[in-house]
């Protein structure tokens, strides 16, 4: 039963575990003959189709207040509940999970998500904010940083402050009617109005074209056609192929009052300070975005793994150990997390009289003080009775977290180059 976590973005629920993301699931239900649900892409493709039957706002509204038009689901909670059970079952979710959730969860919305996680074959082992996890993967050279994440409906920003050797939420603002939809309703539209004007043809004239015209965007907007200057859009209907030419500078000047909307909170919340914008990866999908902000703040676009990785990074301090589970809004940097967590381990083991005498490399062990290690690990220091690993800028993975510097090393820590690279154990020796 394997540690996981599942992040809640409408856009994309992802689970991850150690080795990465498992499963992306969008945010789209379609209720369909005996009280089924079909979930997540496979909802997404037939959500124009069947639109009086399709769900899309379920994490966006999560509650418990009824729903009168669908037979068989009592409210949006119900809704979540078999999505959580659709990344179980995909994601093969049996144990502990710990989840990202974004800065607009309400204490209403977590006690929700608790309770339906209860009736789940899985368990709420922690819960932290996506912001701080995001901003927790980066190196922190800035004073403060914005996160922004891209859902369904609206753009949530989350501002996290770095105070001495703590992350903390700050701040979070919802900028509605900017999420991924809204964007996609707008680039529809241009679309059809192009198809219309260049072929007419109207592709939204009927619910299996506009399925179609909505299914392509994606693609289209990630097109290369050499220079740069329009998309060309395609589209087959009743054996017909139309064909139209977006202008990219149209495109992007029809986006730009989102952009506005997006860029004027973003500059509210950075006002202060030494700050940078980090994205949520759904933002690529945007074309002139990243151009548009990037003049007044520095920007990174995050990779889709990043809130994953760091949540296993950060998991000692995000798992509390007992039943009472709560909402993390604040952390230690990586580094000082493991070093805490080291010393505490090292006084309780020398105590016990447990402590490292050799380093097992292989199936030759070495002692301590004498120890080779290879060159990218650095060098193994002793400070009057303690031994430390000092790697210098050089990361590496102790105990399966990523780190760097300086750090207590004793009985039974793990010291690995890279991810799947071979362990070195540190072991005890008797009559040495």
């Amino acid at each position: 039963m394997n540690l996981k976590v599942i992040e809640l973005n409408d856009n994309a629920l992802r689970v991850g575990d150690e080795s990465g993301i498992l499963v992306e699931s969008p945010g789209f239900a379609l209720a369909v003959e005996n009280k089924k649900l079909i979930l997540g892409e496979a909802a997404k493709q037939q959500a124009r189709i069947h639109p009086t039957n399709s769900y899309n706002r379920y994490w966006h509204e999560l509650s418990i207040d009824p729903l009168i038009q669908t037979a068989g689901i009592r409210h949006f909670a119900d809704i979540a509940y078999a999505h959580l059970l659709h990344l179980a079952e995909a994601g093969e979710i049996d144990g502990d999970v710990i989840f990202a959730v974004p800065g607009n969860f309400t204490r209403a919305h977590l006690a929700i998500l608790l309770g339906l996680v209860n009736q789940s074959p899985f368990r709420t082992a922690g819960l932290v904010d996506s912001a701080l996890a995001a901003v927790s993967s980066t190196k922190l050279e800035f004073d403060s940083y914005v996160y922004a994440e891209l859902q369904l409906h609206q753009v949530v920003l989350t501002k996290i402050a770095v105070d001495d050797d703590m992350l903390k939420r700050e701040s979070v603002i919802q900028v509605p009617g900017v999420g991924s939809q809204n964007f996609m309703d707008l680039m529809m539209q241009l679309a059809t109005d192009l198809f219309i004007q260049q072929c007419r043809f109207n592709p939204q004239h009927d619910a299996e074209s506009e399925q179609q015209l909505y299914n392509a965007l994606p693609s289209w907007l990630q097109q290369d056609d050499g220079n740069q200057n329009s998309l060309l859009l395609e589209l087959t209907a009743n054996t017909a192929v139309h064909t139209a030419k977006m202008p990219r500078e149209s495109l992007i000047s029809n986006l730009s009052g989102h952009y506005k909307s997006i860029g004027q909170q973003v500059a509210e919340l950075a006002a202060v300070g030494n700050s940078e914008l980090l994205l949520s990866p759904e933002f690529a999908e945007l074309p002139g975005f990243h151009s548009y902000l990037s003049e007044n703040i520095k920007i990174t676009l995050l990779p889709v793994d990043a809130i994953s990785k760091s949540v296993f990074q950060n998991r000692a301090s995000i798992i509390r150990g007992d039943e009472h589970v709560e909402l993390v809004t604040k952390l230690a940097k990586i580094a000082d997390t493991v070093k805490a967590i080291d010393k505490r381990a090292l006084k309780v083991a020398a105590k016990a009289g447990k402590v490292a005498t050799h380093v097992l490399i292989g199936s030759t062990a070495i002692p301590l003080a004498s120890a080779d290690l290879p060159k990218q690990l650095g060098r193994i220091e002793k400070h009057d009775k303690s031994f430390y690993l000092d790697s210098g800028k050089q990361e590496f993975l102790l105990n399966q977290l990523k780190v760097a510097g300086k750090h207590a090393i004793g009985l039974d820590d793990l010291i690995q180059c890279s991810e799947g690279s071979e362990a070195i154990r540190l072991i005890q020796v008797s009559n040495v």
